[in-house]
């Protein structure tokens, strides 16, 4: 359907090399955008997925930063607008897991996941606004998770989930500060998904506790997300602004 073509759209996709970001990057290339990959290294996988997005007939590019620098993320802008053109479309995905006990858990550790997670995420939005509202044309997607919304249980993981929370909340306060210039954001709130962090010999076991806790019994495949990603970044989601759409194979319901 045109409603979710994405033809003639310019997307940076952050967190490209791998898992989620890289399924994403690929899929939003596949309705017809062009895509900066954005992410630590080439050596990462980057270079992988703009292999990928050639392969599909769409233009792509490697960045290479990290999203806690706010330079990084502007030259990345600059880079994809020189290259590929303005741009309409910015996925927010790179992240870090993280967890331990809460009363024995370093200062030191709890700062490196919110300026990733959470400072990293305002940085991006940050760099791609600038631009997007320049023109009045733009749509900003973050990734965020369940564990935003929901505490998981069993897990010891308070830094992480207060970080998705915080992403949660920082796009609908973004919605809303930018509804009336032609920019939405919104988020998505994945389940647990097999990345390459749920596919490790020693993760076997709680992935099977996993997938038991979820309704539908499974984990979500990394390219579960695309559909989302791809209705929030087009003309289907015209008036969908500063929601989270949670995709969790139902968690949240029990």
């Amino acid at each position: 359907m045109d409603l979710f073509d994405l033809q003639g759209g310019i997307a940076i996709v952050t967190g490209a090399g791998s898992g989620i970001g890289r399924a994403i990057a690929i899929g939003l290339a596949e309705a017809g955008a062009d895509i900066g990959c954005f992410g630590h290294a080439s050596g990462d996988g980057l270079n992988e997925t703009v292999e990928h997005i050639h392969a599909v007939g769409r233009r792509a590019i490697a960045i290479e930063g990290s999203v806690t620098s706010a330079e990084d993320l502007a030259s990345a802008v600059r880079g994809i607008e020189t290259e590929l053109g303005a741009l309409t479309i910015a996925v927010n995905n790179a992240g870090i897991g993280a967890g331990g006990a809460a009363e024995t858990l370093a200062r030191q550790s709890w700062q490196h996941v919110y300026d990733v997670n959470v400072t990293g995420v305002f940085l991006s939005c940050q760099a791609e606004a600038r631009v997007m509202l320049l023109r009045g044309k733009g749509s900003i997607i973050n990734i965020a998770s369940m564990s935003g919304s929901i505490v998981n249980r069993d897990l010891k993981q308070a830094d992480y989930n207060s970080s998705k929370a915080a992403v949660i909340h920082l796009s609908k306060s973004l919605a809303m500060e930018w509804v009336g210039r032609g920019v939405r954001v919104n988020s998505i709130s994945p389940g647990y998904t097999l990345t390459p962090m749920n596919q490790r010999p020693e993760v076997a076991e709680q992935v099977k506790i996993f997938e038991r806790d979820t309704p539908m019994g499974r984990l979500a495949e990394p390219e579960e997300m695309i559909g989302p990603a791809v209705f929030l970044a087009s003309r289907a989601a015209s008036f969908v602004t500063g929601i989270d759409l949670v995709v969790d194979g139902g968690f949240v319901c029990w």
